[in-house]
């Protein structure tokens, strides 16, 4: 997909960061969108934006990405609106931060539920129409701890971890079927974004100290820079974006240590974080 003027655009979680971004960067280049969110004043204000930016048609919508029922019905409105769908952008994401020992199955249910169940049901809600296009793709946003693991984010590993598999499964099922679907799995690193000040955390962990590291010593790359590597990814169907000096490292790291990358990060982690706190 060489061109993305005229294509019908769907984004998740587009009310800020990198969903904002994205629907600006595809605004500027003549992309209908179609952008939810649970927060719909944020979403409101994305809209605002992107008919700023340029877009001849936008729609927003409130919705749950977790809600199966609720995203099945949301993509044949979106289909019956605008004709068709070219491309779908799972980034709908939250975070969840703590040692498993110490996390509640209410939250661990919470993130699964947004961060992986999320894309499979926009992936399996858009793909038939994707097809239908006959010039589709699919992004699911994963993360750099969809590469790597770290400590005091089990849950967040897993979720994106299973996004990275099925995604990748995925692009083989389009390849082999023959189908006219890119698919392309997105690792960020630390973007400046309010997943860490929006995140939820075990009992034992301090959500403001928390979010601060986050802050002011990981999120490096603004979501506008990851937005443009995200659509350049798109252009030149490229199966895997890494976004960002921290993730193409640590990446790097793991596939040259192998398994005992962990030991390396374990370490670490015990000199830099202090005992109530974990990286997001």
């Amino acid at each position: 997909m060489k061109n993305l003027r005229d294509k019908v655009v769907v984004i998740t979680g587009a009310a800020s960061g990198i969903g904002r971004a994205l629907a600006l960067d595809l605004a500027d280049k003549g992309a209908l969108l179609a952008l939810s969110d649970v927060d719909e004043t944020g979403l409101a204000g994305t809209v605002e934006l992107a008919r700023a930016a340029g877009a001849r048609e936008v729609r927003g919508d409130r919705l749950d990405v977790a809600d199966r029922a609720a995203f099945e019905a949301y993509a044949e409105a979106v289909v019956a609106h605008f004709g068709r769908v070219n491309v779908v952008v799972n980034n709908a994401g939250v975070a969840l931060a703590g040692d498993l020992l110490d996390l509640e199955y209410d939250d661990i249910d919470w993130i699964i539920g947004i961060n992986f169940w999320g894309v499979v049901h926009g992936t399996k809600a858009f793909l038939p129409h994707l097809i239908a296009s006959g010039e589709g793709h699919v992004v699911n946003i994963s993360s750099l701890f969809g590469l790597i693991s770290m400590p005091g984010q089990s849950m967040y590993n897993a979720a994106k971890y299973a996004v990275r598999g099925m995604t990748e499964a995925l692009r083989e099922e389009m390849l082999v079927a023959g189908h006219p679907v890119g698919v392309t799995a997105v690792h960020p690193g630390g973007i400046k974004t309010a997943i860490a000040r929006n995140a939820r955390v075990s009992a034992r962990e301090d959500k403001t100290k928390t979010a601060e590291l986050f802050d002011k010593k990981l999120a490096r790359m603004t979501p506008e820079k990851a937005a443009q590597i995200i659509v350049r990814g798109i252009t030149r169907n490229q199966a895997r974006v890494l976004v960002g000096i921290d993730a193409h490292a640590l990446h790097h790291l793991a596939k040259l240590t192998g398994s005992r990358y962990q030991d390396i990060i374990a370490k670490s982690a015990k000199k830099v974080l202090p005992q109530d706190a974990t990286v997001v």
